[in-house]
């Protein structure tokens, strides 16, 4: 699909969606380009008023807040990024896995999955990040892992309705092997479910990292990022500033627009189905 055929048949809201995303790429990538001040620099005295040298105002130190948002784009969409490719990853080779063998390898890769989503998610996070440390590694990867299991579940299942299709038989009786059959018979069938998962997936990995950020125990300062400068600035809500909104605001406005591609994308694949 060009862009100009995109921009005819794609609904207001899908539009609306790639604009924010784009937008929040675009700060991302040339963060440093953008950005009036660097990322860590005392520019003023605290939690300054907007003006024409500060557009979003100073922060709880002193720091240019716009700039310290365009940088804290970079930390954290990478970040959720990361986490969601590799949560991706595991989860759907997992699930697939599962489908195909079934047996007792579907039950010990069941099990696994259940004794993770068990403990409440963003309990067992702090519990594992208080012993490991707060390392953007150490972050990653334990978030990836408790997030893979969403994945699992959905791959698991869409593996269990196509791998009794007759396709996959007559691939059997050909004499294919697992990954064969998994990358060129399941997976492209339960790519548009997939596909729509990770955007959805994605706004709750975003938000959970801010959550962790705004606990203490996400992207550590002096990173910028948004959860963390939302809890760093908390406090200026009593005197009637409203710099903690400024970041709040960024982390609401990306995960519309994404939630607003998820629901584009899911309609197009309901209606396929139904065609």
């Amino acid at each position: 699909m060009t862009i100009k055929q995109f921009l005819i048949t794609s609904p207001l809201s899908a539009r609306i969606g790639f604009g924010i995303v784009l937008l929040n790429l675009f700060a991302a990538s040339f963060a440093p380009v953008i950005a009036p001040y660097t990322e860590n620099e005392i520019v003023g005295d605290i939690w300054l008023a907007s003006s024409y040298k500060h557009f979003l105002g100073t922060d709880q130190l002193g720091r240019d807040l716009f700039s310290r948002i365009l940088y804290g784009a970079r930390n954290t969409i990478s970040i959720a990024f990361l986490i969601t490719f590799l949560s991706f990853t595991m989860g759907t080779i997992g699930g697939f896995i599962a489908a195909t063998l079934k047996g007792w390898t579907d039950q010990l890769l069941v099990c696994i999955v259940d004794m993770i989503m068990a403990f409440p998610t963003l309990i067992f996070a702090l519990l594992i990040l208080s012993v490991t440390g707060t390392s953007i590694p150490a972050l990653v990867v334990i978030i990836a892992i408790l997030d893979s299991t969403k994945f699992f579940r959905l791959s698991r299942a869409l593996g269990m309705d196509i791998v009794v299709m007759d396709f996959v038989e007559v691939a059997r009786l050909r004499g294919e092997g697992v990954w064969w059959i998994i990358s060129h018979e399941i997976l492209p069938n339960a790519a548009p479910a997939l596909i729509a998962e990770c955007a959805i997936r994605f706004c709750f990995v975003f938000l959970f990292i801010s959550a962790l950020s705004f606990l203490g125990l996400g992207i550590q300062p002096p990173a910028a990022d948004w959860g963390s400068m939302v809890k760093e600035n908390a406090s200026a809500i009593t005197f009637g500033i409203p710099v903690p909104l400024w970041p709040a605001g960024s982390i609401a406005f990306l995960t519309i627009g994404v939630n607003l591609i998820a629901d584009w994308f899911l309609n197009i694949n309901s209606q396929i189905r139904n065609v």
